[in-house]
């Protein structure tokens, strides 16, 4: 499925944003993760609070290789039912989208890339005179 069909698929639950990444793609939606395209599966963000749904959906985590053997992700295979029914894909991706938002809350409580990208941004826009630099020290 291309881009555009991404954002069909997904036009129901909400307008997004795809992103390729890594041979798939990446959804998102509110500036968040929410979905990831491998092949010709798509799969949701999931955490602790929603990965045991997923389970009792007859649904599995996406794995790749690495160069240390197998790696499962926390995105889950989206379950058959939200490919075909409106209501259940808003609920599906309800419960990624709230997934996505409670790891970037936590990253963000743990002083993750967010935070430190606008302490960044903050400290980049101070501007320091210094003897000698064009500028500096100039009286009226």
């Amino acid at each position: 499925m291309d881009a555009a069909g991404l954002q069909k698929l997904f036009e129901p639950f909400a307008a997004v944003t795809v992103k390729g990444m890594f041979g798939g793609r990446g959804v998102y939606a509110d500036g968040l993760m929410f979905a990831l395209q491998a092949g010709e599966d798509i799969y949701l963000k999931t955490d602790a609070i929603s990965a045991p749904r997923f389970k009792e959906a007859g649904s599995r985590p996406f794995v790749y290789r690495s160069p240390m053997g197998p790696k499962e992700t926390s995105y889950w295979l989206m379950p058959r039912a939200a490919a075909t029914d409106e209501k259940a894909l808003k609920t599906w991706c309800g419960l990624a989208l709230e997934a996505a938002r409670r790891v970037a809350a936590a990253k963000l409580a743990k002083g993750g890339t967010r935070g430190k990208t606008d302490a960044a941004r903050s400290s980049a826009g101070r501007s320091v005179k210094r003897p000698g630099h064009a500028g500096a020290g100039r009286g009226k």
